[in-house]
Protein backbone atom coordinates (compact mmCIF):
# COMPACT_ATOMS: atom_id res chain seq x y z
CA UNK A 1 0.00 0.00 0.00
CA UNK A 2 1.47 3.35 -1.01
CA UNK A 3 1.58 6.34 1.29
CA UNK A 4 0.29 9.75 0.17
CA UNK A 5 2.83 12.55 -0.15
CA UNK A 6 2.79 15.30 2.45
CA UNK A 7 0.95 17.71 0.16
CA UNK A 8 -2.08 15.37 0.22
CA UNK A 9 -2.33 15.19 4.01
CA UNK A 10 -5.85 15.99 5.12
CA UNK A 11 -7.04 18.14 8.02
CA UNK A 12 -6.96 15.23 10.49
CA UNK A 13 -3.46 14.32 9.36
CA UNK A 14 -2.20 17.87 9.86
CA UNK A 15 -3.73 17.88 13.34
CA UNK A 16 -1.85 14.70 14.23
CA UNK A 17 1.35 16.06 12.67
CA UNK A 18 1.24 19.30 14.66
CA UNK A 19 0.31 17.56 17.90
CA UNK A 20 3.11 15.02 17.55
CA UNK A 21 5.68 17.63 16.54
CA UNK A 22 4.76 19.71 19.59
CA UNK A 23 5.00 16.65 21.84
CA UNK A 24 8.41 15.81 20.40
CA UNK A 25 9.76 19.29 21.10
CA UNK A 26 8.45 19.34 24.68
CA UNK A 27 9.75 15.84 25.32
CA UNK A 28 13.16 16.74 23.87
CA UNK A 29 13.50 19.77 26.14
CA UNK A 30 12.56 17.70 29.19
CA UNK A 31 15.06 14.99 28.25
CA UNK A 32 17.83 17.52 27.67
CA UNK A 33 17.30 18.88 31.16
CA UNK A 34 17.34 15.40 32.67
CA UNK A 35 20.38 14.50 30.53
CA UNK A 36 22.28 17.44 32.03
CA UNK A 37 21.26 16.45 35.56
CA UNK A 38 22.37 12.85 34.98
CA UNK A 39 25.66 13.80 33.26
CA UNK A 40 27.79 13.78 36.46
CA UNK A 41 26.69 10.24 37.32
CA UNK A 42 28.98 7.31 36.45
CA UNK A 43 28.21 5.12 33.46
CA UNK A 44 26.39 5.83 30.25
CA UNK A 45 23.73 8.53 30.48
CA UNK A 46 20.35 6.75 30.21
CA UNK A 47 18.44 9.74 28.86
CA UNK A 48 19.43 9.18 25.22
CA UNK A 49 17.69 5.80 25.28
CA UNK A 50 14.74 7.28 27.16
CA UNK A 51 14.40 10.01 24.53
CA UNK A 52 14.57 7.65 21.56
CA UNK A 53 12.08 5.28 23.18
CA UNK A 54 9.75 8.23 23.73
CA UNK A 55 10.14 9.35 20.12
CA UNK A 56 8.96 5.92 18.96
CA UNK A 57 5.85 6.10 21.15
CA UNK A 58 5.01 9.68 20.19
CA UNK A 59 5.01 8.85 16.48
CA UNK A 60 2.70 5.91 17.22
CA UNK A 61 5.20 3.06 17.37
CA UNK A 62 5.37 0.10 19.70
CA UNK A 63 8.35 -2.23 19.88
CA UNK A 64 8.35 -5.99 20.23
CA UNK A 65 11.50 -8.09 20.53
CA UNK A 66 12.29 -11.67 19.63
CA UNK A 67 15.50 -13.45 20.52
CA UNK A 68 17.89 -13.12 23.43
CA UNK A 69 18.66 -9.59 24.69
CA UNK A 70 21.74 -7.84 23.30
CA UNK A 71 24.52 -7.73 25.86
CA UNK A 72 27.76 -5.73 25.81
CA UNK A 73 29.99 -5.97 23.92
CA UNK A 74 27.86 -6.62 20.82
CA UNK A 75 27.80 -5.48 17.22
CA UNK A 76 24.37 -5.59 15.58
CA UNK A 77 24.07 -5.80 11.78
CA UNK A 78 20.57 -4.71 10.77
CA UNK A 79 18.54 -4.11 7.65
CA UNK A 80 17.49 -0.50 7.16
CA UNK A 81 14.12 0.86 6.05
CA UNK A 82 13.41 4.13 7.83
CA UNK A 83 14.62 6.66 10.38
CA UNK A 84 12.11 4.91 12.66
CA UNK A 85 14.65 2.06 12.81
CA UNK A 86 16.82 4.27 15.06
CA UNK A 87 14.38 4.84 17.94
CA UNK A 88 13.05 1.29 17.54
CA UNK A 89 16.45 -0.40 17.92
CA UNK A 90 17.58 2.02 20.62
CA UNK A 91 14.42 1.27 22.55
CA UNK A 92 14.96 -2.47 22.14
CA UNK A 93 18.68 -2.67 22.90
CA UNK A 94 20.08 0.69 24.05
CA UNK A 95 22.41 0.63 21.06
CA UNK A 96 24.48 3.43 19.60
CA UNK A 97 24.77 3.70 15.81
CA UNK A 98 27.18 4.15 12.96
CA UNK A 99 25.84 6.96 10.73
CA UNK A 100 26.80 8.68 7.51
CA UNK A 101 28.97 11.75 8.02
CA UNK A 102 26.40 13.83 6.13
CA UNK A 103 24.26 13.91 9.27
CA UNK A 104 27.07 15.69 11.08
CA UNK A 105 26.70 18.64 8.70
CA UNK A 106 23.40 19.55 10.35
CA UNK A 107 24.20 21.09 13.77
CA UNK A 108 20.96 20.04 15.47
CA UNK A 109 21.11 16.47 14.13
CA UNK A 110 24.79 16.20 15.04
CA UNK A 111 24.07 17.39 18.58
CA UNK A 112 21.24 14.89 19.05
CA UNK A 113 23.22 12.02 17.51
CA UNK A 114 26.23 12.71 19.70
CA UNK A 115 24.09 12.43 22.82
CA UNK A 116 23.66 8.77 21.86
CA UNK A 117 27.39 8.41 21.01
CA UNK A 118 26.82 8.07 17.28
CA UNK A 119 29.90 7.19 15.22
CA UNK A 120 30.04 9.33 12.05
CA UNK A 121 31.85 7.87 9.06
CA UNK A 122 32.34 8.96 5.43
CA UNK A 123 31.33 5.76 3.65
CA UNK A 124 32.34 7.01 0.20
CA UNK A 125 35.86 7.96 1.26
CA UNK A 126 37.83 4.81 0.54
CA UNK A 127 41.07 6.52 1.56
CA UNK A 128 39.88 6.75 5.17
CA UNK A 129 38.67 3.17 5.64
CA UNK A 130 41.42 2.42 8.18
CA UNK A 131 40.44 5.48 10.23
CA UNK A 132 36.78 4.48 10.00
CA UNK A 133 37.60 1.03 11.32
CA UNK A 134 39.28 2.65 14.33
CA UNK A 135 36.19 4.85 14.83
CA UNK A 136 33.91 1.82 14.88
CA UNK A 137 36.13 0.03 17.39
CA UNK A 138 36.21 3.10 19.63
CA UNK A 139 32.43 3.46 19.33
CA UNK A 140 31.91 -0.14 20.39
CA UNK A 141 34.18 0.38 23.38
CA UNK A 142 32.24 3.49 24.46
CA UNK A 143 28.69 2.27 23.88
CA UNK A 144 28.85 -1.48 24.54
CA UNK A 145 26.27 -2.21 21.84
CA UNK A 146 26.79 -0.70 18.39
CA UNK A 147 24.58 -1.06 15.31
CA UNK A 148 25.73 -0.91 11.70
CA UNK A 149 23.41 -0.84 8.69
CA UNK A 150 25.51 -2.75 6.12
CA UNK A 151 23.13 -1.95 3.23
CA UNK A 152 24.48 1.60 3.42
CA UNK A 153 21.07 3.09 2.64
CA UNK A 154 17.38 2.45 3.27
CA UNK A 155 15.65 -0.28 1.27
CA UNK A 156 12.05 -0.96 0.31
CA UNK A 157 11.58 -3.73 2.86
CA UNK A 158 10.62 -6.83 0.83
CA UNK A 159 14.04 -6.98 -0.83
CA UNK A 160 17.24 -6.96 1.18
CA UNK A 161 20.01 -4.95 -0.47
CA UNK A 162 23.57 -6.35 -0.63
CA UNK A 163 25.62 -5.87 2.52
CA UNK A 164 28.78 -3.78 2.19
CA UNK A 165 31.68 -5.31 4.06
CA UNK A 166 34.29 -2.53 4.35
CA UNK A 167 33.36 -1.35 7.85
CA UNK A 168 33.14 -4.92 9.07
CA UNK A 169 36.93 -4.98 9.10
CA UNK A 170 36.50 -3.40 12.52
CA UNK A 171 35.06 -6.62 13.89
CA UNK A 172 36.49 -9.38 11.68
CA UNK A 173 39.38 -9.89 14.09
CA UNK A 174 37.52 -8.88 17.23
CA UNK A 175 37.83 -10.88 20.41
CA UNK A 176 35.49 -13.82 20.88
CA UNK A 177 33.70 -11.94 23.66
CA UNK A 178 32.43 -9.39 21.10
CA UNK A 179 29.16 -10.88 19.86
CA UNK A 180 28.09 -10.19 16.27
CA UNK A 181 24.36 -10.58 15.68
CA UNK A 182 22.15 -10.03 12.65
CA UNK A 183 18.93 -8.11 13.35
CA UNK A 184 15.82 -8.08 11.20
CA UNK A 185 13.74 -4.92 11.64
CA UNK A 186 10.21 -5.87 10.67
CA UNK A 187 7.23 -3.57 10.11
CA UNK A 188 4.98 -6.43 9.02
CA UNK A 189 2.24 -5.53 6.56
CA UNK A 190 2.99 -1.81 7.02
CA UNK A 191 6.50 -1.99 5.57
CA UNK A 192 5.64 0.04 2.46
CA UNK A 193 4.30 2.87 4.61
CA UNK A 194 7.61 3.36 6.39
CA UNK A 195 10.23 2.49 3.79
CA UNK A 196 12.21 5.60 2.90
CA UNK A 197 13.32 5.09 -0.68
CA UNK A 198 13.91 7.07 -3.86
CA UNK A 199 14.45 10.80 -3.76
CA UNK A 200 11.84 11.63 -1.11
CA UNK A 201 13.15 14.57 0.99
CA UNK A 202 13.69 13.83 4.66
CA UNK A 203 11.25 16.51 5.80
CA UNK A 204 8.49 15.13 3.57
CA UNK A 205 9.11 11.63 4.88
CA UNK A 206 8.90 12.85 8.48
CA UNK A 207 5.72 14.78 7.77
CA UNK A 208 3.85 11.85 6.27
CA UNK A 209 4.86 9.52 9.13
CA UNK A 210 3.89 12.05 11.80
CA UNK A 211 0.55 12.56 10.05
CA UNK A 212 -0.45 8.90 9.79
CA UNK A 213 -3.33 7.60 11.90
CA UNK A 214 -3.15 4.87 14.49
CA UNK A 215 -0.38 2.87 16.08
CA UNK A 216 2.06 0.48 14.48
CA UNK A 217 4.34 -2.27 15.72
CA UNK A 218 8.02 -2.70 14.90
CA UNK A 219 9.55 -6.07 15.68
CA UNK A 220 13.27 -6.33 16.30
CA UNK A 221 14.26 -9.93 15.61
CA UNK A 222 17.57 -10.37 17.43
CA UNK A 223 18.93 -13.39 15.57
CA UNK A 224 21.54 -15.85 16.89
CA UNK A 225 25.16 -14.73 17.02
CA UNK A 226 27.46 -15.51 14.12
CA UNK A 227 29.69 -18.54 14.54
CA UNK A 228 33.51 -18.43 14.44
CA UNK A 229 33.34 -19.81 10.89
CA UNK A 230 30.98 -16.98 9.90
CA UNK A 231 33.51 -14.50 11.31
CA UNK A 232 36.62 -15.64 9.47
CA UNK A 233 36.75 -12.35 7.51
CA UNK A 234 34.63 -9.29 6.81
CA UNK A 235 33.11 -10.71 3.61
CA UNK A 236 32.07 -13.85 5.44
CA UNK A 237 30.49 -11.71 8.18
CA UNK A 238 28.52 -9.72 5.62
CA UNK A 239 27.37 -12.84 3.77
CA UNK A 240 26.35 -14.70 6.94
CA UNK A 241 24.41 -11.75 8.38
CA UNK A 242 22.68 -11.12 5.05
CA UNK A 243 21.71 -14.78 4.72
CA UNK A 244 20.35 -14.95 8.27
CA UNK A 245 18.09 -11.91 7.80
CA UNK A 246 17.02 -12.99 4.30
CA UNK A 247 16.02 -16.40 5.66
CA UNK A 248 13.78 -14.81 8.28
CA UNK A 249 12.20 -12.57 5.66
CA UNK A 250 11.56 -15.55 3.38
CA UNK A 251 9.89 -17.43 6.23
CA UNK A 252 7.53 -14.49 6.76
CA UNK A 253 6.59 -14.49 3.05
CA UNK A 254 5.97 -18.23 3.17
CA UNK A 255 3.50 -17.96 6.06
Amino acid sequence: MSTPPADRIGAAGWTRLIARAFALVVFLLACLLLYALAAPLPGRNPMARVFLSGVLRIVGGRITITGKPATAPSVLLANHLSWIDIPALASATGTAFVAHAGLAEHPIMRFLCELNRTVFIARNDRASVAAQVDQVRDGLHESGVLTLFPEGTTGDGPQLLPFKSSLLAAVEQSAVDVTIRPVWIDYGDLTSQFAWIGDEPGLENAKRILARAGHFTVTAHLLPALTPEDRRDRKAIAAAAHAAIAEQMDQRVAL
